[in-house]
């Protein structure tokens, strides 16, 4: 069977994997480095039937794609550096209202401003407590373009699985690149839809009642039921409570749902693992660098592994610690002051055995970066 391959930037195949997965409302707002995939998608989206809106800034892009997924459609929107900030507010909204929807941070230099051409990886502790209150949240990434596409795909599955928003934690270096994929056929890789109530019209809906399964059926707004949605805290039907019982069984279901499924939602791959006596971590364009040096250094007789983690967050704990287990020390390999580095620290058995190669000035990480440090770390006689 003849495959059909495209040589595609980034951020264009990323735009390509939402259609492919369902993508039928867009809102966003034009920042560097993620646009392209507002305007690729301002092209395909209304061919396929769907509906794009530039909207007049990131807060209501968040809040549009809110209430079209509250009316049944597959949504999401793409933003960077102040613009994901921006979205903070309604994103704890959507966590707290249980709204499926996929967010893309193509992740740039900061704080504020920052050098928006230059990529970075400063967001990944943002993705996860960006949010005030206690919440959990998916986040997922990806390092070369056939996995954008794959991740982008589990975006929505995850989000409508499990009935929440899900980060895209993408980077310039990654969305900027142009390299080949390959285009999956249609159904190669499974879709799911929306979980939709049983209830009929007439009958009871209890829109925040989850099954046994954790699992909360949806009715599209203004179609058979009438239900209330609110950030508050709120009961079975959706309105408004401050009863201790419901407060705490509400924040634990939040919480719960994600982080209790951490094996069903782990996404990682593995390179010479076997008998590495040193693995690095690494993700997104990162691991790029890091992969490189391992196949090159494999080549002259060092046992280097690499596992580059796919999902983020809920942090794949379990994974780092099996993986690492019998590890001579550990490499965290990121562009930022080590934000992956301390969730891995917390995993590991011998913390101190841990350690950082990155690079926090605008410039992508080379493999020679990382062969460095690996140099000064034998220095030390680790």
């Amino acid at each position: 069977m003849n495959k059909k391959i495209k040589f595609a930037q980034g951020n264009e195949v990323c735009a390509e994997a939402a259609l492919y997965a369902g993508l039928d409302f867009f809102a966003g707002y034009p920042i560097t480095p993620s646009t392209e995939i507002a305007e690729h998608l301002s092209i395909m989206l209304p061919r396929k039937g769907g509906k794009f809106i530039q909207m007049e800034d990131e807060i209501s892009s968040m809040c549009a794609i809110i209430g079209a997924s509250l009316t049944g459609h597959k949504v999401m929107t793409a933003t960077s550096g102040p613009g994901f900030s921006l979205k903070q507010e309604a994103l704890g909204y959507a966590i707290m209202a249980e709204i499926p929807c996929v967010v893309v941070n193509v992740q740039r230099g900061g704080p504020s401003t920052g050098i928006p051409t230059h990529g970075s990886q400063g967001d990944i502790n943002q993705a996860r407590w960006g949010v005030h209150g206690d919440h959990s949240i998916i986040a997922l990434t990806a390092s070369n373009h056939q996995d954008v596409f794959l991740m982008t795909v589990e975006a929505f599955n995850l989000a409508e699985t499990y009935r929440t928003p899900v980060i895209l934690l993408l980077d310039e270096g990654v969305a900027h690149l142009r390299e080949r994929f390959i285009v999956p056929e249609k159904g190669e890789i499974p879709l799911l839809t929306r979980l939709k109530t049983s209830v009929k019209e007439g009958v009871d809906y209890h829109p925040y009642l989850p099954r046994e399964d954790g699992r909360l059926p949806m009715s599209d707004f203004g179609g058979t039921h009438r239900y209330n949605v609110t950030g508050l805290y709120h009961d079975m039907w959706g309105f408004p409570t401050t009863k201790p019982t419901i407060v705490h069984r509400l924040i634990h279901h939040l919480v719960h749902k994600i982080e209790h499924n951490v094996d069903r939602i782990a996404r990682f791959k593995e390179y010479y693992m076997e008998d590495a006596e040193c693995i690095l971590i690494s993700y997104g364009f990162s691991a790029r660098a890091a992969l490189h040096l391992v196949k090159n250094r494999r080549a002259r007789g060092e046992r280097l592994g690499l596992l580059e983690l796919q999902t983020l967050w809920p942090f794949p704990s379990h994974v780092v610690r099996e993986k690492c287990v019998d590890a001579r020390y550990v490499v965290v390999v990121e562009m930022n002051m080590g934000q992956v580095l301390q969730s891995v620290k917390l995993s590991v058995e011998q913390p101190e055995k841990v350690f950082l190669a990155n690079r926090i000035d605008g410039v992508a990480i080379t493999p020679t970066n990382i062969k460095n440090i690996l140099q000064v770390i034998r220095g030390k006689g680790v």
